[in-house]
């Protein structure tokens, strides 16, 4: 086998299947509900404003990913960009949040199987507990397997979604959509912190930009494809949910479940749970491919311990930064269980890294994309948008704040990031 056909795997297919992935994932099934509890109806607004700006934020890390494809994702452009001195605060906070947002993930998927069983919080923990195993043996097998699992899964519960919202849709009411705002307007900037969770896939997916066979034709096309279909989804799904369910749509943790049994009866919650377990597998699965390719990228550049280098070539299997993963993840699940942080909480604390990693990501396309061109004025609005989500993320910018400080300690005490230079790489 030569070694182009090696290291290059992922067609416009199998990409949009796991950007798809990372951006969909399990948000369809709880953030509906999560958003609705922030600020009433007046919820969609927050997720048309979000779905709006999403598009210059994608487009540019599509622009970045094509022209600089490489496992560091965002960490990499701002590299290129800035220097490591300020790309290995970004990796972590990446890195660091994704055992967090994976056990998010797997937490929404435990609940729905859970609720469907008639069980409680003990078999929602350890039904997420078995979602995080198989998606982590998924990428110890590697991506391409995984990437042709998930082209099939996306386009099943694409489709059972957009059945979903038909079928229910007659019985929306319209005086579930007054008041409109009923903890006011600037709830809608609240409820948008915890939005950010359904549509911070693509840092994940920047992290992929290698694994494709052609970056500069395939990702642009990926990244199009997955906004049309999230589009679609997210919003028609957020109006139905208010529309149909009304103020329990504030209360409920599995908004889809009562949809469907609104659509199709009893057995709405059985199809519930099949849906929940692939929509969670297939956005913790795309998330600790992407986390596994930044830990390996940080160890070559020496934001991290140089050992977890080892698997980072495109084509390969980080299984070292993967097992680092793997621990970081069995930590968040005790720490949760410990301090009984509920799922809007996690959801939360990996919305407000994500944001901060968007942030970077757009301040470096400001320097590496054409000045003045229309992709950079894409990044310079991406870069306005992410900076308000963080305002409003309030005291959680705590926790990017205290990722950084151990990420510009490792800086002081590396050699090697100091040697990465922009000019260096260019």
């Amino acid at each position: 086998m030569s070694t182009q056909k090696k290291i290059k795997m992922l067609g416009v297919g199998e990409g949009t299947a796991l950007f798809a992935g990372a951006v969909l994932g399990p948000g369809v099934l709880v953030l509906p509900a999560l958003a609705a509890k922030a600020a009433g109806p007046a919820s969609i607004v927050a997720w048309l404003v979000l779905l709006v700006f999403s598009v210059p934020v994608a487009a540019t890390f599509a622009a970045l990913g094509a022209r600089h494809p490489d496992g560091g994702g965002v960490a990499t452009f701002v590299t290129r960009a800035f220097g490591s001195r300020f790309a290995v605060p970004v990796g972590w906070w990446f890195y660091f949040a994704v055992p967090v947002g994976v056990l998010a993930g797997a937490l929404v998927g435990g609940e729905y199987v859970a609720a469907a069983l008639g069980a409680g919080p003990a078999a929602a923990s350890g039904i997420a507990v078995a979602i995080l195993a198989a998606a982590f043996g998924a990428n110890y097998v590697g991506l391409r397997l995984s990437g042709r699992v998930q082209l099939a899964m996306v386009a099943v519960l694409a489709a059972l979604l957009l059945v979903t919202v038909i079928a229910a849709a007659p019985s929306s009411r319209a005086e579930h959509f007054t008041p409109v705002a009923p903890h006011g307007w600037t709830a809608v900037g609240t409820a948008a912190t915890v939005l950010f969770y359904a549509f911070s896939g693509w840092e994940a997916a920047s992290h992929l930009s290698a694994e494709f066979r052609d970056p500069r034709r395939h990702l642009p096309v990926a990244t199009a494809l997955t906004l049309v279909l999230v589009s679609v989804l997210y919003l028609s799904l957020a109006t139905v949910t208010v529309g149909v369910l009304g103020g329990e749509a504030a209360t409920t943790p599995v908004p889809l479940s009562l949809l469907l049994e609104t659509a199709f009866g009893a057995a709405g919650r059985t199809v519930t749970a099949v849906a929940a377990v692939f929509l969670s597998f297939i956005a913790v699965n795309t998330y600790l491919a992407g986390g596994a390719r930044l830990g390996a990228a940080l160890g070559r550049d020496g934001g991290l311990p140089r050992v977890l280098a080892k698997g980072g070539t495109a084509g390969d299997v980080p299984r070292r930064s993967l097992t680092v993963q793997l621990v970081l993840c069995a930590i968040a699940v005790a720490v949760t269980a410990v301090l009984a942080i509920d799922l809007d909480g996690l959801m939360r604390i990996t919305s407000v890294c994500l944001a901060a990693v968007s942030f970077a990501g757009m301040a470096a396309a400001l320097r590496l994309l054409p000045p003045r061109s229309l992709i950079w004025y894409a990044a310079l609005t991406g870069l306005a948008f992410t900076g308000l989500v963080l305002l409003f993320c309030g005291p959680l910018l705590l926790v990017p704040a205290g990722l950084g400080a151990g990420a510009l300690l490792t800086v002081r005490s590396s050699p090697a990031v100091r040697r990465l230079t922009p000019r260096a790489l260019r």
